[in-house]
């Protein structure tokens, strides 16, 4: 089963290794986000920063839960040395049946209720992530709540929040993303306000699904029960009827208030660059805060990968297209959406090619509303999850020419854009064709792989394996 709440995964992670507590006192200014940030780059534990400067005792920030895959692997119950492969077919075993949350009356996020004129957003330890950002971030590893006013679709997402005084923040959301179409399509047409709810702390799986691509109408929370295979506890907030995760270390309710206009950012980003523009955003007026006794911040370090935004897209953006192309008959293997690929780059296998199945993906890929820029598509004998195997199809079977296809598209965060693109709404999308030719015969064509796997018989490669320490490696 898993974690009903953070603070089980922060025991689970320091059980196998995956989670260090950090008893020196550290900054929030910058000092526990460069931590973060090495952590990241460099693959070491999880820190939990036990004492923060100008905050009581107790008063925490955790970072980095999900900036790999063993700490993923923790999160789902799985052994942590499970591979890429393995812990994505497991998530999608467990999408196939999704667990509706269980409303319960209270729960321990209520052990703190401050509301009106005494909401103080900087009561928590709020950090400054990265030098230069536009503000201290409260919302770097979180989900944001909001309802679709006319169905039973709530939303869980992850859209980041800039703290601007104590009791309203900033958010970046575009209107292409779910809380964008609900309130830009649902609300502010009509000038009413939004109710939301920022629940930061959840379990580990709850904060996974609401940085993870599902479809508009799909609740995440149901998603987020069926990776956990138990239900989501939720409570109901103080001052609106959106439900939040009960386990929560700390809960934010408001209304994003329509024709108000406050700047958001910049903010070092998943790409792993800083941009530098700032942007408008409606204000995140909060009119009630609930939390636990000794709260935890959760901190996601976001930039070079990998990090957390990178391993919590790549399994469940990877399974969604997947699930997408076999409903359209596409004969998929696999599909990959590397961390290391900072959300821009997919690789799709395919069983056999031909120029239909190319074009289909083409169009899919096309029509999707994800950051995706590169898509490969590689054959069979490719493992998606190799990036050594599938650079190699790139540089032999991607022609030049005919294997490259080019098309605008809308626009990412991406840094090679420029100004008037990003005004614009513009980029662009890539699909490299890493197939052998449909015409070519493959007993009689395609030339084998020289590789240790493809050029020597079975009896051989056992032998090689079985004294291969032997040899003395």
């Amino acid at each position: 089963m898993g974690f009903r709440d953070n603070r089980d995964f922060i025991a689970a992670l320091q059980h196998t290794g995956d989670a260090k507590v950090i008893k020196k006192e550290v900054d929030w200014d910058l000092e526990a986000g460069a931590i973060t940030r090495r952590v990241c780059e460099t693959g070491g534990p999880a820190p939990l920063f036990e004492k923060v400067r100008d905050y009581p005792p107790g008063y925490r920030i955790f970072g980095a839960p999900l900036a790999s895959y063993r700490r993923l692997a923790v999160a789902m119950d799985l052994k942590p040395d499970s591979s890429v492969q393995a812990i994505q077919e497991e998530y999608e075993r467990r999408i196939e049946h999704p667990v509706k949350p269980k409303v319960v009356k209270d729960g321990p996020c209520k052990e703190n209720v401050v509301k009106g004129k005494d909401v103080d957003l900087l009561q928590f330890p709020v950090p400054m992530v990265h030098d230069g950002d536009g503000g201290r971030y409260i919302g770097t590893w979180h989900l944001t709540i909001n309802k679709d006013p006319d169905s039973d679709w709530t939303n869980w997402g992850m859209y980041r929040l800039m703290v601007h005084n104590r009791n309203q923040m900033a958010g970046f959301f575009a209107p292409h993303q779910h809380q964008g179409l609900i309130y830009f399509r649902k609300y502010q047409p009509k000038n009413r306000p939004m109710p939301f709810a920022v629940a930061i702390g959840a379990d580990p799986l709850s904060s996974l699904t609401a940085g993870t691509a599902f479809k508009k109408g799909e609740n995440e929370a149901d998603f987020a029960g069926a990776l956990a295979r138990q239900p989501i506890e939720v409570v109901k907030c103080e001052t609106n009827d959106l439900l939040a995760p009960a386990y929560s270390e700390i809960v934010l309710e408001g209304e994003v208030i329509p024709g108000t206009n406050i700047p958001e950012g910049p903010f070092g980003e998943y790409p792993g660059y800083r941009f530098p523009e700032r942007r408008s955003s409606p204000i995140f007026q909060v009119n009630a805060v609930t939390y636990r006794n000794d709260p935890i911040m959760t901190l996601s370090c976001v930039g070079f990968p990998v990090d957390d935004s990178h391993v919590s897209v790549s399994i469940g953006a990877a399974v969604a297209f997947k699930r997408s192309l076999k409903q359209r008959g596409v004969p998929v293997t696999q599909v990959n959406w590397p961390a290391e690929g900072v959300e821009h780059l997919m690789v799709v296998g395919i069983e056999k090619r031909d120029d239909a199945t190319i074009d289909l993906i083409e169009q899919m890929v096309l029509g999707s509303r994800t950051p995706i820029c590169v898509t490969a598509i590689v054959d069979a004998d490719v493992d998606v999850f190799n990036l050594k195997e599938v650079l190699h199809a790139f540089l032999t079977k991607c022609h030049p020419l005919k294997g490259v296809r080019r098309h605008e598209s809308f626009w990412t965060l991406s840094p090679y854009l420029s100004h008037e693109e990003w005004l614009n709404n513009k980029g662009g999308r890539l699909i490299l064709d890493c197939t052998w030719p449909s015409s070519w015969k493959k007993e009689t064509t395609i030339p084998p792989r020289a590789s240790f796997a493809d050029m020597y018989p079975q009896e051989i490669k056992d032998l090689v394996l079985k004294n291969w320490k032997e040899y003395g490696f």
